[in-house]
């Protein structure tokens, strides 16, 4: 073996080597860290001695590096076999665990190596006679129910669940795809007014929920009460949701709309798990209640339930950001969003949730004189989130079962790739990325921070396939780009979503900010706007000088079944969109709008006459560089 030349003392390499082999004979062979299901965490980190948990191995490459080791020399490899990792907290990673353009430092899954945030639900048995009182009568005997895994010291409470692999319905008044439109909103007593629901003692739903479609978004509301009137019933909410849905202007149901009133539908409720697939948990005693699909065999099914909401926190800093790491070929599964449960749940656009929102009585702010309301949002959940970073990739993974965002470059993230990945069974936006300033700052004041740093910058996305996203939060998008400049979206496939396919920019205004330089080319998009509509299979806001959006194909644009009207197009410039070169993107028809768009955009051949080779270069790519979509 070629020599390699080091600055540690002979004795304190002797020693911490030492250290290293203590419970093991074998020695660590240089660079590379092995981590297997069946390891101990007290072994050296060789093929035939492995660790046992992710956070180990990063633990050890960080002293190789921290201590000057030859084997950090050329670069570490942490080497995932085959099996589940699960997690009983975040992985931590920090600007310590550091690689160089020299020396970078990868997480490889070698076969399918799971990093999991779920907990098996065991001990199913059915329902005993005389349990359960409002259970419906016509499944008693069908319905299972275990107790919820305990983690801490607590019951374990959760908003998702999956059964041999498959996602489970919370107990819902309706079939999947079917809602039903309320009769009154009333934003002074802070009421909606529905059809009376069939449910027995509606005092005694005390979890109920109500899921209300309001144009682009959605809005998850605890129910307070219910005061049945005769064949309508008065829904009043917990706070603070109640508060916030009331008050926010954009969006809200609407009543009278081209096509009727909007659309709810109520949800976890024992008394309305009638459905095969369907489930509900009790508080405080915790029991899960699972209808069987056919063919389920319940003492002999994979449940499982998502302990953690986050599975990894990449977190560096301006001064001291994390670097050159790469994480490849592995899967990122169960991953809970709970907040919903404890606060409901009224966002503005893109899943950004309301933190405050109200109309302005006399309108106009100094940077945007027609504002007629105010809004202050916080950003989602997110499985992996990524700030203060540059260098960082993740390529050949897979993001699924997933509660809320997949993976966030949230901020001051630079350099960036996430490459031939798949997203999908993701409840919220499969990929985030870029500042939506959150907190204190209005989101309708543009966003330009003293230290451009804080923006992200050279993100690129390519050739991902995403698709059934966004099956919890309706208003999530299948990638969405807020403040960042020079991102690269290109090759993506992009399907099965509920609102907007691609959505670059936020604030909503004419003035210069960040963005800039952004290219959405060659990606195929298809099977949007499903349930929400304002929608776009690509979606731009406010002013991007230097962005193109070129060679995209789009197409199956879903009529939304609970709109109000017909607002949803291949192609939206949402309000104060300008700066971008629109070239070449084939969809069936020119369906395109905009709202207040600025001058400076070009528009050239979109629609149906572009030519056939530009349309069938866009969406993923084989590794020879080919397109890899069925189409």
């Amino acid at each position: 073996m070629k020599s390699r030349k080091h600055n540690i003392p002979i004795m304190k390499r002797f020693f911490y080597m030492l250290a290293l082999c203590l419970s093991c004979s074998s020695v660590a062979q240089a660079g590379d860290i092995w981590v297997s299901p069946a390891g101990n965490d007290n072994h050296s980190g060789t093929r035939e001695a492995p660790l046992s948990t992710v956070a180990q191995a990063v633990k050890q490459a960080r002293e190789w590096r921290r201590l000057r080791m030859p084997e950090a020399e050329g670069g570490i490899c942490i080497h995932l076999a085959e099996g589940v990792y699960p997690q009983s907290e975040p992985l931590f990673i920090r600007p310590e665990d550091s690689g160089t353009a020299d020396s970078p430092t990868i997480v490889r899954g070698e076969g399918d190596a799971v990093i999991s945030g779920g907990v098996r639900v065991e001990d199913w048995r059915p329902v005993a006679a005389g349990e359960a009182a409002r259970l419906p009568l016509a499944v008693r005997g069908k319905v299972w129910v275990a107790d919820a895994p305990v983690v801490g010291n607590r019951h374990l409470e959760f908003r998702q669940f999956w059964v041999n692999g498959r996602k489970a319905q919370r107990a819902s008044q309706f079939a999947d795809g079917v809602m039903e439109r309320m009769y009154a909103f009333d934003p002074v007593r802070e009421t909606i007014t529905i059809p009376t629901p069939d449910l027995p003692d509606p005092s005694a739903a005390d979890q109920l929920e109500m899921l209300v479609h309001q144009r682009w978004a959605i809005a998850i509301l605890r129910v307070r009460s219910l005061d049945v009137q005769g064949d309508s019933t008065i829904v009043r909410f917990h706070n603070p949701e109640s508060r916030l849905e009331f008050a926010h202007p954009w969006p809200q149901p609407v009543i009278g709309g081209e096509k009727g009133n909007s659309s709810f539908c109520l949800v976890n409720d024992l008394a309305l798990l009638d459905e095969p697939g369907e489930w509900f948990q009790a508080y405080p005693s915790g029991k899960i209640y699972y209808y069987p699909r056919p063919g389920e065999d319940m003492t002999r099914v994979a449940a499982v339930a998502p302990a953690l909401e986050s599975l990894m926190r990449v977190d560096g800093s301006l001064e001291r950001p994390v670097h050159h790491l790469t994480f490849e070929n592995i899967r990122f599964e169960h991953t809970a969003w709970n907040r919903p449960s404890r606060e409901g749940h009224v966002t503005l656009q893109g899943g950004l949730r309301l933190l405050d929102a109200y109309k302005l009585a006399v309108p106009g702010l100094p940077e945007k004189a027609s504002l007629e309301n105010q809004a202050w949002v916080a950003r989602p959940e997110a499985a992996i989130r990524v700030r203060g970073a540059h260098n960082i990739r993740f390529e050949r993974c897979t993001f699924r079962h997933l509660g809320a965002t997949g993976l966030d470059y949230e901020w001051a993230v630079h350099h960036s790739s996430v490459s031939q990945s798949l997203f999908t069974d993701i409840g919220g936006t499969a990929l985030l990325m870029g500042a939506f300033p959150d907190g204190g700052f209005e989101t309708h004041v543009p966003f330009k921070p003293v230290n451009a740093d804080e923006l992200c910058s050279h993100l690129t996305v390519t050739d991902n396939l995403i698709t059934e996203v966004t099956n919890e939060d309706w208003g999530c998008v299948g990638i969405g780009a807020g403040y960042v400049s020079d991102a690269v979206i290109a090759h993506n496939e992009v399907s099965h979503v509920n609102y907007s396919g691609i959505c670059v920019g936020w604030g909503w205004t004419l003035r210069e900010s960040g963005m800039k330089n952004n290219l959405v080319e060659n990606n195929y998009v298809h099977h949007f706007a499903r349930r929400l509509y304002d929608a776009g299979g690509l979606y731009t806001l406010s002013y991007q000088p230097g962005s193109r959006m070129c060679g995209n194909r789009i197409e199956h644009l879903t009529d939304a079944p609970y709109a109000t009207n017909d607002r949803a197009f291949y192609i939206y410039f949402d309000e104060a969109t300008d700066g971008y070169t629109v070239a070449d993107n084939w969809c069936p028809e020119e369906r395109f709008d905009s709202n207040q768009p600025g001058p400076h955009n070009v528009w050239k051949t979109n629609g149906p006459s572009v030519d056939e080779g530009i349309k069938m270069k866009a969406g993923r790519r084989t590794s020879a560089g080919t397109p890899a979509t069925t189409r």
